[in-house]
């Protein structure tokens, strides 16, 4: 039978406006793609990638102009063929993957080959803002053992914010995320404050495009390249310039090129993190199943709504868990 696709969207509204090097949000926009089967479902949720204008709106225009290749489909081997990464293709990928799990009334993390998932240890992010409303942000995540950073690229004040954090939560991991905002100049600016304040990542300091100017560059804090890195074919460039590839759904377009990233990187000798835009619990918990091969795990997305789905997922002692309810384990299985 026929694979049936049908397209929603919404417009999330946060629970405060969400500042990052160069934007602020205050909503989030999504799209929910719901593939139907002779009675099985299978669901998938994408936001799309902002700094590639990957919109709801062209993630949706690029789901109808493609209808008819999309309900005769027939794996995900093939849809990477007929969609090109972006959040069209992670919204049908993960609900080809939920279909797929409800025809073999298997759980897509045994369809992924994974052993039964575990919670996670994940970052909760704190928006750029000022250096106390930031350590405030810091102490009310109280059960965060694992804190992101969002930085400017104005030195002093980054480093401010920073030193606040770290007197207000000198227990937490720290890392901090340029989100392209920093030059190469600023980066080494910067740089000796993170190391005295213990700072264990930075994330995306110079601008998509700008990667050469990081080649063989002996940081000392691994750098993760996020912006730089969206698919399979840009992990190898990450090599000599950045130690960590993060991975987003939305962004190389699905589970599927997600674990295929994480597999590729690992054979290149880095680091693996995963990463969401902001979303429910059906776009993060995709994540959650590739978080189970990462190093680092960055899946905080539906802390910052208003209102989540349910069943959703939970956070609970600075981990994520995802449970069988939320997405991807059929009923029974």
């Amino acid at each position: 039978m026929a694979i049936t696709l049908e397209i929603h969207r919404s417009d999330l509204r946060l629970k405060a406006p969400f500042r990052i090097a160069g934007h602020i949000f205050e909503t989030s926009p999504i799209v929910t793609v719901t593939l139907r089967e002779n009675g099985r479902t299978g669901r998938g949720e994408a936001s799309g990638v902002f700094f590639l204008d990957d919109t709801v709106d062209t993630i949706i225009a690029t789901l109808e102009e493609n209808r008819r290749e999309l309900e005769a489909v027939t794996s995900r081997e093939e849809l990477r063929t007929i969609l090109p990464p972006g959040g069209a293709r992670n919204a049908v990928d993960c609900a080809l993957w939920e279909l797929e799990a409800a025809r073999a009334r298997t759980p897509v993390w045994a369809l992924a080959g994974l052993a039964a998932p575990r919670a996670l240890r994940t970052t909760f992010t704190i928006g750029a803002d000022t250096p106390e409303a930031m350590a405030a942000m810091s102490v009310a995540y109280v059960q965060a053992k694992s804190i992101k950073v969002k930085l400017t690229g104005d030195v002093d004040l980054d480093l401010a914010r920073v030193i606040a954090i770290r007197a207000a939560r000198p227990d937490a991991w720290l890392g901090v995320d340029g989100n392209q905002g920093f030059t190469r100049a600023s980066l080494d600016a910067l740089l000796p404050g993170l190391v005295d304040n213990g700072v264990s990542l930075v994330e995306q300091p110079l601008a998509r495009g700008h990667d050469a100017e990081l080649e063989w560059f002996n940081s000392p804090i691994p750098l993760a390249g996020d912006e730089s890195i969206c698919s399979l074919a840009d992990v190898a460039g990450a090599v000599g310039r950045f130690n960590v590839v993060n991975i987003k759904l939305d962004k190389c377009g699905g589970l599927t090129e997600g674990l295929l990233m994480a597999a590729e990187a690992r054979r290149l000798g880095l680091a693996v993190m995963v990463g969401t835009m902001v979303g429910t619990s059906l776009a993060t918990a995709p994540g959650f199943v590739l978080g189970q091969v990462t190093d680092l795990v960055d899946l905080d997305g539906p802390t910052f709504l208003a209102e989540d789905v349910s069943p959703s997922v939970v956070y609970a002692n600075g981990e994520i868990w995802s449970g069988p309810e939320v997405w991807g384990t059929p009923l029974g299985a």
